[in-house]
């Protein structure tokens, strides 16, 4: 008895197209076992039906509320009126020459603001008596009056 010399033989895998088509049947009948188990869970579906059931009812209204504002009270105002009276000194009687230029007497003013008498707490005094606007010089001017420091006051 001769037996040939036959090499060993070798399994080999199967190629890649064979194994799709014994591969992807299994799994699709593994999923579809899953999904048949799965729908059934032994419960009793007699007990529930599709009938409808009362359930709660919410129902949302909106209400405005119109709410009428307070009327203000009424405003009340008060105007106080100052009427000021600003006399000029008479002017002396003319004197010789010489009694003008002695200059022993006094000043009115002192101050140098033109050596009148008249005198304005502000503006409004001023343009009361119509003396405004007032010149450095004359009388009635004051610094207090000259806000840019011009020479002229209560313009």
């Amino acid at each position: 008895m001769n037996v040939p010399n036959n090499p060993p033989v070798i399994p080999r895998p199967a190629p890649k197209w064979a194994r799709k088509r014994y591969v992807l049947p299994v799994v699709a009948l593994a999923f579809g076992l899953g999904i048949g188990a799965g729908a059934a869970d032994g419960s009793d579906d007699s007990k529930t039906s599709a009938a409808p059931r009362p359930a709660p009812t919410v129902t949302v209204t909106a209400t405005a509320t119109v709410t009428a504002a307070p009327k203000p009270a009424p405003t009340v105002t008060v105007t106080a009126t100052k009427t000021v009276t600003v006399t000029a000194p008479a002017p002396a009687p003319a004197e010789s020459d010489a009694d003008v230029s002695d200059d022993s007497g006094s000043d009115s003013g002192g101050s140098g603001s033109g050596g009148g008498s008249a005198y304005y707490s502000n503006c409004s005094e001023a343009r009361a008596a119509g003396a405004a606007p007032l010149y450095r010089g004359e009388p009635g001017y004051a610094g207090h009056l000259d806000r840019d420091s011009d020479g002229v006051a209560c313009e």
